[in-house]
């Protein structure tokens, strides 16, 4: 998205009006992409819990432990699955089989739509440091550049915020995911955009 609103830019260095309706489109893609993400997040919520209960029945369901110790097992993360002895397997399908009857279909709560409603503001919102220069700067190029130097900021934090959730170095991952992002703006830009 950032891509197509800075490719846009470069192209409509006309004037004001230009400028105005580039700025507009940009804004409209993001809010278009902003509840797009935000019906794929509710859709995902939607299917694991679909899933999960599901799977909860074939456990109920199947009179051998062994097929249930399976279901539980490839519904656990590896990691975890490969920790669990068969006694706590066993214990587990024992407490499962012990649940009240679930619901007959899955439904979304309130806590998906919160989270769909963060997830369209997150990709929303997260145009607005980009556009700024463009309202604060009057030479297009300058514009741009900043703009760019905008980009490569919040790409090189994303980077540095998710290698310190992964548990790796944050400067690492940050430069790293600036690398990546400036590869596929090369990418784009061989390819016409």
């Amino acid at each position: 998205m950032v891509l197509t609103f800075t490719g846009s830019i470069s192209v409509a260095q006309g004037g004001a009006t230009e400028m105005r309706t580039v700025l507009a489109a940009a804004i409209g893609c993001n809010l278009a992409w902003g509840i797009a993400d935000a019906a794929m997040y509710l859709m995902s919520n939607f299917t694991d819990r679909s899933r999960g209960l599901t799977t909860l029945r074939a456990i109920r369901r199947t009179r051998q432990p062994d097929a249930a110790h399976r279901l539980i097992l490839d519904a656990l993360p590896p990691v975890v699955a490969a920790v669990l002895t068969p006694i706590e397997v066993e214990a587990m399908r024992g407490r499962l089989t012990q649940l009240p009857e679930p619901s007959a279909f899955a439904s979304l709560n309130r806590a998906d739509f919160a989270g769909a409603t963060g997830v369209f503001l997150l990709v929303f919102l997260s145009t607005f440091p980009i556009v700024i220069p463009f309202f604060v700067v009057r030479e297009v190029g300058l514009a741009l550049r900043l703009s760019n130097a905008v980009a490569i900021a919040m790409l090189f934090v994303t980077g540095w915020s998710l290698g310190r959730y992964a548990g790796r170095p944050g400067w690492r991952t940050g430069l790293g995911t600036v690398a990546v992002g400036l590869v596929l703006v090369g990418i784009t830009i061989a390819l016409g955009g």
